[in-house]
């Protein structure tokens, strides 16, 4: 009997362990009183600060309503895109909110929701430059995100552009074309077509390349907080905030990429 309860017992403090580390990062998060999540402030609408110097944009609605899903305030963190997943790897953040494309190789390291926006790349231009394929851009100054999925495309698209690496292509990037010290750059096309929408002189490839689903990432091993993720996710789309949000910053005449909740 003694034997059997021992038995008993160390099957339900397993139990309670497994359970324990299930919930362990949404339990640290609650108790640690706020979420530390990574946006990118480098471009309009996606992520940028106001001119309070308060983080506003798409991405920075859409972790806002995580943090209050969550229970807490949120406190943001401005990552470049090559340190967004090194710094979720090393737990310097819980969460990244970045418009970062879900990709298999980003997969093996990190966890992803169910996508939250959808996104391709998108050439820009300067309209003086007549660039109009991709072919064109060979020779030319082209401003693009080191280690983006942009970057992995240029080089198999345009091996012969001149690259010119950026950090944060919105302000740098942008800067670059403004003062037209970059014949073009290759960036999300959610960006791209709201900054020539905004600049004269610069023009939109019409042709996007990739439909690609952007995720909210995570670092691995925790699937309590991955599953709570993906039902925020979910309803955010179901409910119509996915919408509201997506016109709120592309217009109202924006007709919003279909999610599947």
């Amino acid at each position: 009997m003694q034997h059997r309860f021992k038995r008993t017992a160390a099957v339900v403090a397993l139990m309670l362990a497994a359970t324990s580390a299930l919930a362990g990062r949404i339990e640290e998060i609650k108790a640690r009183g706020y979420v530390r999540i990574g946006v990118s402030l480098g471009g309009e609408p996606v992520g940028f600060r106001n001119a309070s110097n308060e983080p506003v944009g798409y991405d920075v609605d859409v972790a806002r309503q995580l943090a209050a899903k969550l229970g807490v305030p949120v406190r943001f963190s401005d990552v470049s895109s090559d340190a967004r997943i090194s710094m979720l790897m090393s737990k310097q953040l819980d969460l990244v909110v970045a418009n970062v494309s879900i990709t298999p190789q980003r997969a093996r390291v990190v966890d992803f929701s169910i996508p939250y926006n959808l996104a391709g790349l998108r050439v820009i231009a300067q309209k003086s430059v007549h660039i109009k394929t991709l072919a064109d851009l060979n020779g030319k100054r082209v401003v693009v995100g080191r280690g983006t999925t942009a970057d992995t495309f240029l080089r198999q698209s345009a091996p012969q552009a001149i690259f010119i690496y950026t950090d944060n292509f919105a302000p740098d990037g942008v800067l670059l074309l403004q003062q037209k010290r970059a014949d073009a750059g290759i960036e999300d096309s959610s960006l791209l077509d709201y900054l020539a929408s905004k600049n004269e002189q610069l023009e939109t490839l019409p042709t996007m390349y990739g439909n690609t689903p952007i995720g909210i990432a995570m670092a691995k091993g925790d699937p309590a907080l991955l599953t709570f993720v993906n039902g925020f996710v979910s309803d955010y789309i179901k409910s119509g905030a996915y919408a509201a949000n997506y016109k709120k910053w592309w217009g109202g005449k924006a007709v919003p990429p279909t999610l599947t909740p």
